[in-house]
This record gives structure tokens, C-alpha cells and sequence, in this order.
């Protein structure tokens, strides 16, 4: 057997039986969740703070772990131009997805028409309190907030809030200072890149209790709204949902094929994220382990770094097809008729206040006020009619939006020529891969050669450093 043979067995990950696999337990505390809620809707109501005691827990890891990913990803780099660069890249992309997804909702619900024979009269529709709080937000929501919300009025404000936006901001600032100081801020990178570890090592330890969190957010959510509303609105929920899957595979799933990759094995490589998607109904619990997996295959730290974070705050397929099947829903069931050119209106003020209300509670049903509100044509008070599915779609929403971020970093690394489409077929198909060169910081402005040790790089007639194998393993699809 040759050298890189070895090699490549060494890191090859062992083999674990399927009841050992953390997978296979979230999605069986996913399945007796369902069944808690359905025979027992009062147990599984009482089983809420489980969930959100999980969730709760990841969301603690979000804010820091998007701001050392950004800080390491950006104080690395040589030229301050391609980190530029990649965000620009990043941003056409996510606009051309998002019009991408809301033409996609929009032919769907034209060619159905489900909300047809509704005839709601919006003066009629009673508002809950719940409702009438995220309708008021959002008439209070304007296009352009997103933009000025961006800056936080203070530094520790975005952390406690959990507002990813503002901690990218936060991270982009700081990374560019820090690239600056040279070599008077290479300890300061080191220790980024040690608090990173801790952090995903953190992660792991949670990620232990993801079925239970699963199995309690499951059994509220179905104990709480029953099945009645599946089988009430079920074809709205079914357009959504097919529509969904046919955007995923035809879209996405081209931009897979024009980079030679197969989106049917990143989903089953991301198998443990979506498990944890479906049970917990967010993507911000699966948005470590995606980065850390895409790194694996290779994805360079830097654009995993910037674009996956920034991609769950522009980049909201599922939630711009959610947008506008449920605006054109709501305008045909208030029998309010739209032309084209209303229509297309439409999707673009949707363009922007789908980023108004990202990361925020209740932010779909805010997002879709602010544009009916934007709009002043459809009855913000229509979205009663699809207040009580609302939890059924979510997870689908959740799901599209990850399988979106996936695609989207893979594209702008091949964008930016750094994507080995090799190793990432090979670690998207299971199959054993060499390990990851060691990452060393690219020499920047203002270092010199009497600074590599603390750059990681040795000095002349010095050992080279040791790097231990399990400092690039997958974040969490190890065993239970």
C-alpha cells in the first residue's frame, strides 16, 4: 500500500453501528415526539421547556462562534480585497436566489389558486394577541430598517439579542482592524483561533442532549396545534411544501450539477442537521455543524466563515417562496386582485423585507405585515387565515433555507477558484479523504520573519509543530 493510501485509511472515519449514530436518535425522539403530542396533547405541551431549554443552549453558541469564525477568517488573509470581494460575490448571489425563490412562489400559487372561493371579509377576521403583537411590528416594520439595524448601539447588545446581522458587522470591523495591527495583533489571532476550538468543543457537549431537545420541541409543537390544521389548510401546506422540494431540486440542484456535485449527497453528508432542523424547527441550532462540515471538505475557513453566517440573514429561500405564496394567498382569498405588474411590485418590496425581520421571533409573519403594509393593497389582517399552520411550515422553511446556505458557500468558493470539487465529492460520498494541510496565516502587512512563531510558523533550524489528527474531525456526526 502507497503513502497516500495510508494516509487517506488513517483519517478515514470508523464505522458505527446505526443505533450509535446521532441521526438515528433525533429522529426517533422526532417520531415519539409526534406521538406524545397526538395521544397526549396536555403531556406534550408540558414537554415545551425541554425544547426550549435546547435551543436556548445552541443560540448561546451562535453569536460567538459567528464572531471568531469572521474575526480568524478575516485577520487571516493577506489581501483585504478578496475577503471584499467574496462579501460582493456573496450578495449577488443570495439577490438572484431570492428572486429565484419568490418567482418560484409566485407561479406556484398562480397556477393553483388556492386561496380562490375563500371569500374572507378582512373586517370580519378576528386577531389573536399573539397575531395582533407581530402585526403591529410589522407595520411598524419600513424597507430600509434592515440596512440602518445593522449597527448595534452598543457592542455586547448584539450577543444578548442574538441579532446575527449585527454580530457580522461587529466581526467584519474587528477582523479588518486586527488584520491591520500586523504583527502587534498576532496574539490576539491566536487566541481567536483557540477560543474557535473551545467553542465547537462546547458544541459537541451539547449537541449529546439533541434528541431530547428534539422530542421536546416536537411533542409541544404537535400537542399545542393538533392535526386539525393539517387537514383544514392541508393544499396550502402541500403547494408549500412540493413547491419547496421542486425549487431545491431544480434550482439548487442545477447549481450542484454546474459545479460537477450531486445535491442528493450533501443532504445525506447533512444528514444530522436537518434531523435537527426538522425536530427543533429553526436552522440556527445546525449552523455550526454545517460550518465545520464544509470546512472538512475542504471550503477555505474565510469564505465559510463570512458567507454561511451572512447567508441566515440574506440568503432566506424558503422563506421568500413561504413570502409570496402566502401574500398572493391571502390577496385571493380577501378577493383582492393583482395585476402582473402588482405582482412583480410585489416581489420586489419582498426583496427587501424578507432581510428586515431575519433572525427576529414570529419574523416570517412580520416580514410578510411589513410587505402587505409596504403594499397597502393586500389586508395585513389576512394573515389570520394562515396564522394556525404556520408551525407546520416552518420546518420546511428551516430546511430550504440551510439546503440554500450549503449551495451558496460551495458556489462562491468555486467563484473565488479555491473549491477542491474533488475532496468535496469524496466527503459528501463518505469516502476516506486526506487531511486538511495545516492552515497558516498568510503573511500580512506589517509582520516580518521575526514573527513566525507566533504565527504558527517555526522558526529556522526549529521543529516543526505537531498537529494532532482530531483537529480537523466533522463538528457532531460522530457517535452518541
Amino acid at each position: 500500500m502507497d503513502h497516500n493510501s495510508t494516509a487517506a485509511a488513517a483519517t478515514a472515519a470508523p464505522k458505527t453501528r446505526w443505533y450509535r449514530q446521532l441521526y438515528f436518535w433525533v429522529l426517533t425522539a422526532i417520531v415519539i415526539g409526534i406521538l406524545v403530542g397526538w395521544l397526549a396533547p396536555a403531556t406534550g405541551i408540558a414537554m415545551e421547556p425541554i425544547g426550549t431549554t435546547f435551543v436556548n443552549a445552541m443560540k448561546m453558541l451562535i453569536g460567538p462562534i459567528v464572531f471568531l469564525t469572521i474575526v480568524g477568517g478575516i485577520a487571516s488573509v493577506a489581501d483585504l480585497k478578496k475577503v471584499g470581494m467574496t462579501g460582493l460575490k456573496a450578495l449577488t448571489y443570495f439577490q438572484i436566489g431570492t428572486i429565484c425563490a419568490l418567482a418560484f412562489g409566485l407561479v406556484a400559487i398562480n397556477v393553483f389558486r388556492l386561496g380562490e372561493g375563500v371569500n374572507a371579509d378582512p373586517g370580519s377576521i378576528k386577531t389573536s394577541d399573539s397575531a395582533a403583537k407581530l402585526i403591529d411590528a410589522g407595520q411598524h416594520q419600513e424597507w430600509w430598517q434592515f440596512i440602518t439595524n445593522i449597527i448595534p448601539t452598543s457592542v455586547v447588545q448584539p450577543f444578548v439579542a442574538g441579532d446575527i446581522l449585527q454580530i457580522i458587522f461587529i466581526a467584519v470591523v474587528f477582523g479588518i482592524a486586527l488584520n491591520a495591527m500586523g504583527k502587534v495583533g498576532t496574539p490576539v489571532l491566536d487566541g481567536v483561533q483557540r477560543l474557535t476550538s473551545v467553542m465547537f468543543k462546547i458544541l459537541g457537549f451539547i449537541m449529546k442532549a439533541a434528541p431530547l431537545g428534539a422530542f421536546g420541541a416536537m411533542a409541544f409543537a404537535v400537542g399545542k396545534y393538533g392535526v386539525s390544521s393539517l387537514t383544514s389548510m392541508g393544499g396550502l401546506i402541500a403547494l408549500f411544501y412540493a413547491t419547496s422540494i421542486l425549487f431545491v431540486v431544480v434550482v439548487l440542484g442545477s447549481v450542484m450539477a454546474f459545479l460537477k456535485l450531486n445535491i442528493f449527497t450533501m443532504i445525506r453528508h447533512l444528514k444530522e442537521e436537518y434531523m435537527l432542523i426538522l425536530g427543533t424547527s429553526t436552522a440556527e441550532p445546525a449552523l455550526p455543524g454545517l460550518m465545520r462540515k464544509l470546512e472538512h471538505a475542504g471550503v477555505k475557513k474565510e469564505t465559510v466563515g463570512l458567507v454561511v453566517p451572512t447567508g441566515y440573514s440574506f440568503n432566506l429561500d424558503g422563506a421568500a417562496i413561504y413570502l409570496s405564496l402566502a401574500a398572493l394567498y391571502i390577496a385571493q382569498a380577501t378577493n383582492t386582485h393583482l395585476s402582473i405588474g402588482q405582482q412583480l411590485g410585489l416581489l420586489a418590496v419582498m426583496l427587501l423585507t424578507s432581510k428586515g425581520a431575519a433572525g427576529v421571533a414570529g419574523g416570517g409573519f412580520i416580514a410578510l405585515t411589513a410587505t402587505l403594509a409596504t403594499i397597502g393593497t393586500i389586508p395585513a389582517a389576512g394573515i389570520m387565515l394562515i396564522f394556525g399552520i404556520d408551525k407546520f411550515m416552518s420546518e420546511c422553511r428551516a430546511l430550504v433555507n440551510f439546503t440554500g446556505n450549503a449551495v451558496a458557500t460551495l458556489f462562491i468558493a468555486w467563484w473565488d477558484r479555491t473549491l477542491d470539487a474533488d475532496r468535496v465529492r469524496r466527503v459528501f460520498a463518505g469516502q476516506a479523504v486526506e487531511p486538511l494541510p495545516l492552515q497558516v496565516p498568510e503573511q500580512r502587512k506589517g509582520s516580518s520573519h521575526h514573527d513566525d512563531d507566533l504565527h504558527g510558523v517555526p522558526a529556522p533550524g526549529t521543529a516543526s509543530p505537531v498537529v494532532e489528527p482530531s483537529d480537523r474531525r466533522p463538528a457532531y456526526s460522530e457517535t452518541v
